[in-house]
């Protein structure tokens, strides 16, 4: 039998994908919920769990050998809390006197994380080594393809997207007619569409791209989008929604692509190497 997976879990839908997952694979799991980013209403009720502030780093430790936990991956949104919602433990607060100011950047700080989680006998895996089946596919998915603007602001969106990954700013970018709208950072991707709504220029619509940083752990904070951000994209008079294939993960697949039909937007799965020939 597989070691019991810890699942660190934020918010939105990705942890309840995963629990589904192992469920599925007859795998056993424990949550920990983190309070304050999980969400209660998304989480199975049945299943094994325990909640804690994110700076309760000794308690976690601590709860995760006592499930005999092996395997832990991270899954879901989770906003920066501010030093008083932290609230560190003492675990915590060596943490982050060690890392210093490594803690300024997300990748910096997730690195860490890893660290720490290694230094204490736990191996860290992606989602992608749980369930494959949520990475996006390359290629088109559903019956609307990206017309030759939206290949030309996709191509311009990927060089942008990639250079704001290296300097570790975001992971997603909202292009039109060749001009940049809008760039993701601390507030997300769908508060990002929304926001660029009120930005976008008459005649060919927005595209929003998403790709991985090219410095990225692969196990760690992967773009990640579904039906939620699809329904932004198309209230906000998006084109489509270009992604990193096998780089961004995709929920909900068929729901997206049902979605995706039913407001003429396109999805597609594109790579850097494939900049202007998306199909």
């Amino acid at each position: 039998m597989a070691a019991t997976l810890g699942i660190l879990a934020g918010g939105g839908d990705l942890p309840a994908r995963l629990i589904d997952a192992c469920r599925r694979d007859g795998r056993p799991l424990f949550v920990i919920a983190l309070e304050g980013q999980a969400e209660a209403e998304r989480l199975p009720a049945d299943v094994p769990q325990a909640w804690f502030r994110m700076g309760a780093a000794g308690a976690i430790l601590d709860r995760l050998k006592a499930e005999g936990v092996r395997d832990i991956v991270m899954a879901g949104r989770v906003r920066r809390p501010s030093l008083s919602e932290l609230r560190p433990d003492w675990k915590a607060a060596q943490f982050f006197a060690r890392i210093g100011a490594r803690a300024l950047g997300d990748d910096g700080l997730l690195r860490s994380v890893v660290g720490l989680l290694e230094q204490e006998g736990f191996r860290v895996v992606g989602v992608q080594d749980l369930t494959g089946d949520l990475l996006t596919p390359a290629g088109t998915l559903g019956r609307v393809a990206p017309d030759a603007a939206a290949l030309a602001d996709i191509d311009h969106g990927i060089a942008v997207a990639r250079a704001l990954g290296r300097l570790d700013v975001g992971q997603a970018v909202v292009v039109q007619q060749g001009l940049v709208l809008g760039v993701e950072a601390i507030e997300g991707t769908d508060a990002l569409v929304a926001r660029c709504a009120g930005l976008k220029r008459d005649g060919a619509a927005p595209v929003l791209v998403k790709m991985r940083k090219p410095q990225q752990d692969g196990r760690l904070d992967l773009p990640t989008f579904g039906p939620e951000t699809l329904r932004g994209a198309a209230a906000a008079g998006f084109a489509g929604i270009a992604a990193e294939a096998g780089g961004t993960l995709l929920l909900a697949r068929d729901e997206v692509r049902r979605l995706a039909d039913a407001a003429g937007l396109f999805v597609v799965g594109v790579t850097p190497s494939d900049e202007g020939k998306a199909p």
